[in-house]
């Protein structure tokens, strides 16, 4: 049994109305420029450095900007010298600052300077009550920025990502942060707990797997309260791998039989249904086509793909005829990305790649040319992968803006993660 558990694992984790003076195109010469500053008179130029390389970074990653330098620096309450803004070229000046709170917390005020109008266009203050949640707070910043501009939304960026680190032999737990990883908190510690899963969109609660008492067992978590709800238990293999877009049910895989199959699970009714009864192994299910069909990994071939089920009906649908190693797959309505195994490249080495595809026709489109590319998580609003990227020994977070054919990375300080989700 022990074997049996360490083969599944193993496959299932390795295997598989814009403003008319800034128009805001996806072509970068036309992206408007702008430059993010430190107030003059900041007193805490640590802290606030470190905030202004996140806004940065977000900016850039939006896709929206070109962020450039200036060294034009301005009092907090003074206005900025535009004239020699704007003979730089920039179009956008935002000054940040930074204050304690009364209440011990921390605050930041920023001002947005519109440069061909010259007038001040945003001035917003944002606050926290912990300083290493500034990530976060850049987010906001950000995400204020890139809406004055009516540009289409990245407040994905405010959201938690969850994910498990391994620590030790049996031992692994569960971190919640935002999508840099900059900022991290432990929520769930002791013994090995795996493969969390938001449970909704508020991020408010969580499903994962533990193996702490011998039987793995599923458990639903409130990051805010602590409590704790048993939904089942099952030999072998137990993952909560997707939630429908009504948050009532779950595709689970489980292998009470000694084999993986995928289970629709009832919140309501606390019933599951089996979906595939295939002898081997089916891992991995997500919602597809309105909740209609489930996308999941198989070995049925011999080796693993991904196929695709009709809720209800018996037969499966092969969706990939390319590779050896198709494994891991994320959904968004009628689109899929999988990370699959591609040949030996020019450097001598084999790397698993990203591939987008839709479940109602041919389009098939390469996300990624090097490395190591596992996880895959599509964003809320559909436009971004947030993944896992190995590259010369090194580990990485991914992010692919799919509007903007542009990627970035952030570099991981320590441990290994498990599995991740958005």
């Amino acid at each position: 049994m022990k074997k049996f558990i360490v083969l599944i694992l193993c496959f299932f984790n390795f295997l598989f109305a814009v403003d008319a003076r800034l128009e805001i195109v996806k072509e970068a010469n036309s992206l408007p420029k702008i430059a993010v500053s430190i107030a003059s008179n900041n007193k805490d130029l640590n802290f606030v450095s470190k905030v202004k390389s996140v806004i940065e970074n977000d900016l850039k990653v939006s896709g929206h900007f070109e962020v450039i330098s200036t060294n034009v620096l301005t009092s907090f309450n003074d206005r900025p010298n535009l004239v020699t803004l704007k003979n730089q070229g920039i179009d956008l000046y935002l000054n940040v600052d930074s204050q304690i709170s009364g209440f011990g917390g921390f605050i930041l005020n920023t001002k947005l300077y519109d440069v061909n109008s010259k007038n001040l266009v945003l001035d917003k203050t944002f606050s926290t009550k912990y300083e290493n949640r500034y990530p976060f707070l850049a987010h906001r910043i950000a995400i204020s920025v890139n809406d004055y501009l009516k540009a289409p939304s990245i407040s994905w960026m405010d959201k938690f990502v969850i994910f498990s680190v391994y620590k030790d032999s049996k031992k692994a737990d569960i971190i919640i942060g935002d999508y840099t990883l900059t900022y991290q908190q432990k929520i769930v510690s002791g013994g090995l707990n795996i493969f969390p899963k938001w449970a909704n969109k508020k991020q408010d609660s969580f499903y994962y797997t533990t193996y702490n008492n011998n039987i793995p067992t599923l458990i639903k978590t409130n990051i805010y309260t602590g409590k704790k709800e048993i939904l089942m238990k099952s030999e072998g293999m137990l993952v909560a791998s997707d939630v429908s877009a009504d948050e009532s049910k779950l595709l689970i895989t489980a292998s009470p039989n000694g084999h993986a199959d995928i289970y629709l699970f009832d919140l309501r009714t606390k019933t599951k249904q089996r979906l595939t009864t295939y002898k081997g192994i089916d891992v991995g299910g997500h919602f597809v086509e309105n909740d209609k069909k489930v996308v999941f990994v198989s070995d049925r071939l011999g080796y693993p793909n991904i196929f695709a089920k009709t809720i209800g009906n018996r037969g499966v649908q092969r969706l990939v005829y390319h590779g050896k190693n198709n494994s891991s797959a994320t959904t968004y309505k009628n689109y899929v990305v999988y990370s699959s195994r591609d040949a030996i490249n020019e450097f001598g080495e084999r790397t698993f790649n990203l591939y987008l595809i839709s479940t109602k026709s041919d389009y098939l489109r390469r996300l990624t040319t090097a490395g190591l590319n596992q996880f895959p998580k599509f964003s809320s609003d559909g436009e971004s992968i947030l993944h896992l990227k190995t590259f010369k020994n090194k580990s990485y977070i991914g992010v692919i803006r799919l509007n903007y054919n542009k990627s970035f990375t952030f570099p991981l300080k320590n441990g290994k993660i498990q599995s991740i989700d958005w």
